[in-house]
């Protein structure tokens, strides 16, 4: 899984099953718009769309696609509610939340409820297919401006607990994960097992508290472990 600060673009092929989108839009100008940017892509195709949070449900829990582009702000359920209802009935499926701000007060929110990837609702059409194909296959994307802002959020909602002891091993790999490394080249690099990876991994969550890599590399960065601006850069 990588996650993915600065947007380096690594063209991903379009070969094997098709990836089944599903949109969640209250503003229909946007769900067509993003359907037909989704639907020109090779290897994609939109299966279903929904107009507010308890419909993005119903139609997921009848299509299971492999990926929901979720808006924040709808009438009858919010995309996060929706995204923590999603996540909970489908756990296979992705949520790539779309907001209009970098500063949204619900990224945190999204983030906690199980979202596998946030960007700009201005974002690039080859954005956009990068973003579904990469959470598709496992990876995490947050686009750079969203993750400062997502880090003070963290901040301000952790305040500052003392930090969980963690060994000099697992501060590798949670470096590692920040810098967008997969669990096979983590074990090839440290010259040890794919399984080893997998319970240091599991580890690192259960002593930070979070559910996912994004969670761990939020806390990565905000503890210093790694800074967004070389992972940029680099």
């Amino acid at each position: 899984m990588v996650v993915e600060f600065g947007w380096e673009f690594r063209r991903r092929g379009g070969g094997g099953a098709v990836i089944r989108v599903v949109i969640v839009d209250d503003q229909p100008l946007l769900t067509d718009g993003f359907g037909r940017i989704v639907d020109a892509q090779p290897g994609m195709k939109v299966v279903g769309t929904a107009h507010d949070g308890a419909s993005g449900v119903k139609v997921c829990r009848e299509l299971k696609p492999d990926v929901v582009l979720m808006d924040i702000n709808m009438p009858v359920m919010n995309g996060v509610a929706a995204t923590r209802r999603i996540r909970d009935i489908l756990p296979d499926t992705k949520v790539l939340i779309l907001t209009v701000y970098a500063d949204d007060v619900h990224v945190f929110q999204g983030i906690k409820a199980g979202a596998t990837g946030y960007l700009l609702k201005d974002c690039t059409p080859d954005d956009l297919s990068f973003a579904i194909r990469s959470v598709h296959e496992g990876d995490t994307i947050v686009a750079p401006e969203i993750a400062r802002k997502t880090l003070l959020a963290f901040e301000e909602a952790e305040g500052e607990p003392e930090a969980p002891s963690l060994t000099e091993r697992e501060v590798e790999i949670i470096t590692a994960l920040a810098r967008g490394r997969g669990n096979k080249q983590i074990a090839r690099d440290l010259a040890i097992s794919d399984k080893t990876v997998r319970n240091h991994v599991a580890n690192i969550y259960k002593k930070l508290h979070v559910y996912d890599r994004l969670g761990a590399v939020l806390y990565a960065i905000r503890e210093g472990l790694v800074d967004v601006d070389r992972l940029e850069s680099g």
